[in-house]
């Protein structure tokens, strides 16, 4: 029979009181001696508090709900990495929600969380320019606020919430700016969903330098996978075949544009640049290896739980900025004439 908290207390030669205070966390005043006594006690009985009676005296179940946009696509992959290594130092449980970027699935779940009296929910989620989804985000933001729990945006500025945010335009501009060292005045770039204000905020980087210096930038939108930057790059180059370099608004749509130049024939960066952004895995295994935009993904995610556990001042949400990396390889290289 597992044991049960009277068992905990008989150990430890304390009251059954004493042993709650100790085992769930609350601010009262224990003696070091009796927390010892007591925290060795449950874990010789491998006593397991029982977290949904806690979450209706509390409520919080330690529990992390994260709204992730598509847990395939390696940008979110990552941050839930960092939400998980930090949530197992600190004994947390999480909750991934897969909202394949859908507004109204990506509220539904939000409010079942809520509902499950969910102590903290990071949305690392659409980030859509979209009206109807930020009234509703914003609405059930603060609801879930007003009960007692703690919401971190990663990204979606807009929320009145605590932040870690990035800057994607210095990213942007900062890869066009190396394209446009190179020589490179007319580029293409290969992009996801055009809400996303990620996706976005890299355009206007992109077209901010581009255009500076007199050159144009020319955008294809479809799904933000690999085969989407393959459809992309097909397309952009027969539209615009003056392009030298094609840019994918994440990493995987720009393989997805290699693979094509390689099936094609044409060779990079001989023929036409390519880069990507999120810097993900494998870009240094590609052939050949890719320039990217890094983003401290998984150090977003920890940053996220970082904050929900922090106490928050009463005046201003929490916000953390953090800064891209452009990681140069061999993808780009000179225009050509």
């Amino acid at each position: 029979m597992a044991a049960n908290l009277r068992d905990v207390a008989r150990r430890a030669g304390v009251s059954v009181p004493t042993a709650s205070r100790v085992l769930s966390g609350a601010d009262y005043r224990v003696s070091d001696d009796l927390r010892a006594r007591v925290e060795r006690a449950a874990r010789e009985l491998d006593y397991v508090p029982n977290a949904q009676a806690q979450a209706l005296l509390q409520g919080n179940a330690g529990t992390v709900g994260v709204l992730a946009g598509d847990v395939r696509d390696p940008y979110f992959s990552e941050i839930i990495n960092g939400v998980h290594a930090a949530a197992t130092v600190r004994k947390l449980l999480v909750t991934i929600c897969n909202t394949d970027r859908d507004v109204a699935r990506e509220l539904e779940y939000f409010r079942l969380l809520q509902a499950h009296r969910t102590g903290i929910v990071i949305i690392a989620g659409s980030e859509l320019d979209d009206e109807t989804y930020k009234r509703g985000m914003a609405a059930r933001s603060r609801s879930f606020q007003n009960s007692g729990g703690r919401v971190i945006a990663v990204g979606n500025p807009f929320l009145e919430a605590d932040h870690v945010l990035v800057d994607n335009v210095a990213g942007g501009r900062a890869l066009g700016e190396h394209l446009v060292a190179l020589g490179h005045r007319e580029i293409g770039v290969v992009a996801g969903d055009a809400k996303v204000l990620s996706t976005v905020d890299r355009i206007a980087g992109l077209r901010e330098a581009l255009e500076g210096a007199g050159g144009m930038v020319h955008v294809r939108y479809g799904s933000a996978s690999r085969e989407g930057g393959y459809a992309g790059a097909q397309e952009l180059l027969k539209d615009h075949p003056g392009s030298t370099a094609i840019v994918g608004s994440a990493d995987q749509m720009a393989i997805g544009a290699l693979t094509f130049l390689r099936h094609a024939g044409r060779t990079v960066p001989g023929d036409i640049s390519i880069a990507g952004f999120n810097d993900i895995a494998g870009c240094e295994d590609v052939v050949p290896a890719l320039t990217s935009v890094r983003l401290p993904l998984t150090e977003m995610g920890a940053i996220a739980l970082e904050l929900a556990t922090t106490p928050a001042p009463p005046d201003k949400p929490l916000v953390r900025e953090l800064s891209t990396e452009l990681i140069v390889r061999e993808s780009t290289g000179r225009a050509r004439r």
